[in-house]
């Protein structure tokens, strides 16, 4: 019993020597940091000074939004319903029915993202020099402000000092990087509804831009719905008379008047994939930088470091005596 009464003392007196010691080290670290407020201070000064000069460098930049929802057309259902019921028997005749497979609005959302859709997106509509040399919008001018050194406005011509391995003018690489920092595209996993935003220097481009994408890519999906189409009819047509199997002719059949119904619904319908629920408008309101938070940012980053410094500095001196 007087053993363990002496080992509890024991750890007790342990436990609080610890307590102190920790204290002690605690009061250290406040000791050094209070001497050395100073270079904190003037620390956390540059760096606040620093952020307010970059952030107010800046240019305003505003978003546009459009709200859609995925059409899906009649001709999804029906394939597959076709091909649930027939898959089998026409795989012996060498057609793939298919079951149905990623859905087109998937599709269009991940061209939407591509680098090869960008890229012709940017040539149809002559966006390389908005794209890529544009530095900020004169608001009073309704213009354009474009980088100098990246492209003489006077002369139309790019003069700016390519990278290694790249051309005076920006190549279709370049152009989609600029491009895909300004895409947005996001889907609400409640309601389905897909939401492609874009960010840029001048309100009424950004929403132009939207506009214009969610056509193309609606047009892009249309064209592409008309061609398979068309080249399933023509192999059907061709392979009809070449079976006497009559449920497979059968099956040929109604592939066939599926895909002319296809065909219609694509003819017909301008937001063949994607259709708009709530179109873009011309922002009132700037989306970033968000100046205040860089500079925040800013001054805790001077803060920590400052300390750090102090910090480290104490220790190396201690080490050193």
């Amino acid at each position: 019993m007087d053993n363990e009464i002496i080992n509890k003392v024991s750890l007790l007196s342990i436990e609080s020597q610890q307590k102190i010691d920790s204290e002690i080290d605690l009061m250290d670290v406040f000791s050094i940091i209070w001497k050395g407020k100073l270079w904190i201070i003037g620390t956390v000064f540059v760096f606040s000074l620093a952020s307010v000069l970059y952030a107010l460098s800046l240019s305003d930049e505003y978003k546009a939004t459009a709200v859609v929802k995925p059409v899906e057309g009649e001709r999804g259902g029906a394939l597959a319903s076709l091909a649930s019921q027939f898959g089998g028997l026409a795989s012996l005749a060498g057609v793939d029915l298919g079951s149905g497979g990623t859905s087109d609005s998937i599709v269009a959302m991940e061209i939407l993202k591509s680098w090869e859709f960008a890229e012709n997106f940017i040539k149809k509509h002559n966006l390389e020099v908005p794209i890529f040399a544009a530095k900020g919008w004169d608001r009073s001018n309704n213009k354009l402000i474009l980088d100098d050194e990246l492209y003489d406005e006077a002369s139309k011509r790019w003069v700016r000092i390519p990278p290694s391995g790249k051309t005076v003018e920006p190549t279709s690489w370049e152009l989609y990087e600029e491009f895909k920092k300004r895409l947005s595209i996001s889907v609400d996993k409640e309601s389905g509804f897909i939401r492609i935003s874009l960010t840029y220097y001048k309100p009424s481009y950004a929403k132009k831009w939207v506009d214009l994408l969610i056509s193309d890519i609606n047009t892009f999906m249309r064209n592409k719905a008309l061609d398979e189409a068309n080249k399933s009819i023509k192999y059907l047509e061709e392979n009809i008379t070449q079976t006497n199997i009559a449920e497979i002719r059968s099956v040929f059949s109604q592939l066939i008047q599926e895909q002319h119904k296809a065909k219609m619904l694509a003819q017909v319908s301008d937001e063949y994939v994607l259709k708009t629920i709530s179109v873009a408008k011309i922002p009132e309101e700037k989306n970033k930088p968000k100046r205040a938070l860089i500079v925040i940012l800013s001054m805790f980053l001077g803060l920590m470091l400052s300390i750090l410094f102090i910090l480290f500095k104490s220790y190396f001196i201690k080490v050193e005596k």
